[in-house]
C-alpha cells in the first residue's frame, strides 16, 4: 500500500471514527438526558398527586385493604389518559389502577415496587405487561404514620406515564442532521485526498528506502520529486549500505556467541561497571531461578542475592586483572562453584563472571573418601580376626585340641559371615543407587502377607531375645509395590528394631493407606535404646553409627551400617520418602512413606 493510500485511509478513518463516537455519543447522552428529564417530571408529579389525595386517605385504603369498586380517586392533573395511578398492597396485590379495573398480575417482582417497600423512593423504565405500552415508573411508599419516615410501610403510591422513544422525538431533525454529516464528511475526506496527494510521490520513495533491509540498487531519480528531500534521499541510502554491512557483521557475531554461551554447562554473567547486568547465558538463569525476567534492570547482587560473587567482581575490577576463586552458594541446596572473573578492556569496561558448578565432584570425593574409611573400618576388624585366628590354627601344639580348634573356627566364620554380609549388602545399594536391581516389575501385594513374610524370616532373633511383635494392619489392605524390596525394608528395620530393644519387649509394625495424603505408610516402632537429636538427619546415610552404639553394643550388633541406606533407597524407588521419630532412651520409630 502507498504512502497515498495510508495517510489518505489513515485520516480518512480517524475522521470517520470520530464523527461516529461523536454522532453515538451525543445521541446516547440525548437519550439519558430525555428519560431522566421524563423521570425527575414524574417524579414531581406523583409527589404533588400523592400530596393531593392525601396521607389519611392513602391510608385508609391500604390497612381497610379495599377492593377495586371501594375506591374512588380522581387525579388532578389534567393529561387524559397519559397518567396512570396504582396502589399496591406489600404483598404486591394491586389495590386499585386507574387505567385497569380487572384483576391484575401480583407487583412484588416489580423494581419500583421492591424500592418502596423497602422505605425509599423508586423509579425503572419499562413495557407494561398489563397494557403493552413502554412507560416509565415512579413508586413512593405510603407509611402507617406520615409523621415518621421509619414506620412501617403499608403500601406503594405508583404513578407511570407513557412517552413516546427517543427515536421518535428526534425523527424529525434526523434527517437534516445526516445531511449536515454527510456534506462535512465529504468537504474532510476530499481535504485529506489533497493534503496526502501533495506528499505521496516524495514521501513513498524515502519511506521506500527508510523501510529496506537489504542494500539499495543505484536508480535514476523522479523528476517529481521534490528538491528538498533530494539530499535526504542521497543520506538515506549512505545509511541504509553501511547498516545493513553493519547489521550482517553483528548478526554473525550475535548468533555465534549465542551458540556459545548456550552450550556452556557453565553459568556466565555479563556486567557494565556499576554491576548491572546486561547479558545472561540460560545456565545462569537456571542456577539462580531468573526465569524469563529481564535482567537489563538487575545488578549482580539482585540477580544472584550473593554477597561474596559481588564482592569477587569489585575485586576482579579493581585489580584491573582475571581472578580465579572458590564460591559456595545456597541456591536449592548448598552448591560449589569455581569462579573466574575477568574485567573488560575500553572505556566503559565492565566484568565477565564465569562459575562452574563443582557440587558434584566434591560430593563424590567425599563419598569417596567415606566410603574408603568406613569400608576399612567395617573389614578390619573381621580380616584381623581371620588372619590371627588361622594363624593359631596353624601352631603345632593345636592339632590335639579339638575344642580349641572348633572354637577359632567359628570365630572365623562368624567374622567371614560379617563380611559376606557387608559384601551383600554394598552390592544391593549399588543395584539401587543404579536402578538396576535384580526385582521383578510391580504388582498388587497383600501388605499384611509382606509384613508377616518380613517377620517369619527374623523369627529366630525374636525368640533369642524374646521380643513379641505386634502387628496392626488390615488384612484387605493391598497396594501395588516391588514386593521383594519392601520385604528387604521391613527385615531391616524389624532387625534394627530387634538389636537396639531390651530383652522380653515388643515391636509394633502397622501400615495403613492415608485417604489424606494419598500413600501407604508402614511404621516399626520399638521401645529400645532411641536415638539422640543430632544423630537423626545423619541416620540413613551409609554406615553412619551413633558412638554410643558402636561402643556398647558393638558386640551383640554385627551390623554392616548399610541397613538403613537400604531402607531409604528402596523408599526412594518407590518414589516414596523414609523418616524416622526418636528420642534417647524412649525408643524410635521409623516410617517408609510410598504414594499410591
Amino acid at each position: 500500500m502507498t504512502i497515498f493510500k495510508k495517510s489518505f485511509f489513515t485520516l480518512g478513518a480517524c475522521i470517520l471514527g470520530f464523527s461516529a463516537v461523536f454522532v453515538i455519543f451525543v445521541f446516547v447522552f440525548m437519550n439519558s438526558l430525555y428519560y431522566e428529564i421524563n423521570m425527575i417530571t414524574l417524579k414531581d408529579t406523583a409527589k404533588s398527586l400523592m400530596k393531593s389525595i392525601g396521607n389519611e386517605r392513602l391510608t385508609e385504603i391500604f390497612k381497610t385493604n379495599m377492593e377495586q369498586h371501594d375506591i374512588q380517586i380522581i387525579l388532578p392533573v389534567d393529561s387524559g389518559e397519559a397518567y396512570r395511578l396504582t396502589l399496591i398492597a406489600p404483598s404486591g396485590y394491586v389495590l386499585w389502577d386507574s387505567h385497569v379495573t380487572d384483576r391484575m398480575v401480583n407487583h412484588i417482582d416489580r423494581e419500583e415496587v421492591i424500592t418502596a417497600l423497602d422505605g425509599k423512593e423508586g423509579s425503572s423504565s419499562r413495557d407494561s405487561i398489563t397494557t403493552g405500552m413502554r412507560r416509565i415508573y415512579f413508586a413512593l411508599p405510603v407509611f402507617d404514620d406520615a409523621n415518621f419516615s421509619d414506620s412501617n410501610v403499608i403500601g406503594v403510591f405508583r404513578l407511570s406515564i407513557s412517552i413516546p422513544g427517543f427515536a421518535a422525538r428526534v425523527s424529525a431533525i434526523f434527517i437534516p442532521f445526516i445531511i449536515f454529516i454527510c456534506i462535512f464528511l465529504t468537504i474532510a475526506l476530499f481535504a485529506i485526498f489533497m493534503f496526502s496527494r501533495s506528499l505521496s510521490i516524495s514521501l513513498g520513495r524515502l519511506v521506500k528506502i527508510a523501510k529496506t533491509s537489504t542494500p539499495l540498487l543505484s536508480s535514476p531519480v523522479i523528476e517529481n520529486i521534490a528538491l528538498e528531500f533530494t539530499s535526504l534521499e542521497k543520506a538515506l541510502r549512505a545509511i541504509n549500505e553501511e547498516l545493513n554491512l553493519r547489521f550482517e557483521q553483528t548478526k554473525s557475531e550475535g548468533k555465534r556467541l549465542e551458540a556459545i554461551l548456550n552450550g556452556m554447562s557453565e553459568a556466565v554473567f555479563a556486567m557494565d561497571s556499576n554491576l548491572k547486568l546486561h547479558l545472561v547465558n540460560p545456565k545462569a538463569r537456571e542456577l539462580f531461578f531468573l526465569g524469563d525476567n529481564d535482567i537489563q534492570t538487575m545488578t549482580l547482587l539482585e540477580a544472584t542475592r550473593s554477597t561474596e560473587l559481588m564482592e569477587i567482581a569489585k575485586k576482579a575490577k579493581n585489580n584491573g586483572v582475571p581472578l580465579d576463586s572458590e564460591l559456595t552458594l545456597h541456591t536449592g541446596g548448598e552448591k560449589h562453584f569455581l569462579v573466574y572473573a575477568s574485567p573488560l578492556s575500553g572505556t566503559d569496561s565492565g566484568i565477565v563472571i564465569v562459575l562452574k558448578d563443582v557440587t558434584r565432584l566434591i560430593k563424590l570425593e567425599r563419598i569417596r573418601k567415606d566410603f574408603v574409611a568406613n569400608v576399612s573400618h567395617e573389614l578390619r576388624t573381621p580380616i584381623q580376626l581371620i588372619k590371627g585366628f588361622s594363624e593359631s590354627l596353624l601352631e603345632p601344639r593345636l592339632e590335639s585340641d579339638n575344642a580349641q580348634t572348633k572354637h577359632f573356627i567359628e570365630i572365623i566364620y562368624k567374622n567371614a559371615k560379617i563380611m559376606e554380609n557387608l559384601t551383600n549388602d554394598l552390592l544391593i545399594l549399588s543395584s539401587l543407587e543404579n536402578n538396576t536391581i535384580n526385582a521383578h516389575d510391580m504388582d498388587e501385594v497383600s501388605i499384611v502377607s509382606i509384613i508377616n513374610e518380613a517377620v517369619s524370616s527374623l523369627e529366630p532373633l525374636l525368640k533369642r531375645k524374646q521380643i513379641e511383635i505386634i502387628i496392626n494392619c488390615d488384612e484387605n489392605l493391598k497396594i501395588k509395590l516391588y514386593s521383594s524390596l519392601i520385604i528387604q525394608a521391613l527385615k531391616n528395620l524389624i532387625d534394627n528394631g530387634i538389636k537396639y530393644s531390651q530383652v522380653n519387649s515388643k515391636l509394633w509394625i502397622s501400615a495403613v493407606n492415608d485417604q489424606t495424603n494419598k500413600e501407604l505408610v508402614i511404621e516399626v516402632r520399638d521401645k529400645g535404646i532411641g536415638i539422640s537429636g543430632e544423630h537423626i538427619d545423619r541416620i540413613f546415610e551409609r554406615f553412619y553409627r551413633i558412638d554410643r552404639a558402636r561402643s556398647k553394643e558393638e558386640e551383640t550388633t554385627s551390623g554392616t551400617g548399610l541397613g538403613l541406606s537400604i531402607v531409604r533407597h528402596i523408599a526412594l524407588l518407590h518414589k516414596g520418602n523414609a523418616e524416622v521419630e526418636s528420642r534417647l532412651g524412649q525408643g524410635s520409630t521409623f516410617r517408609i512413606r510410598i504414594p499410591n
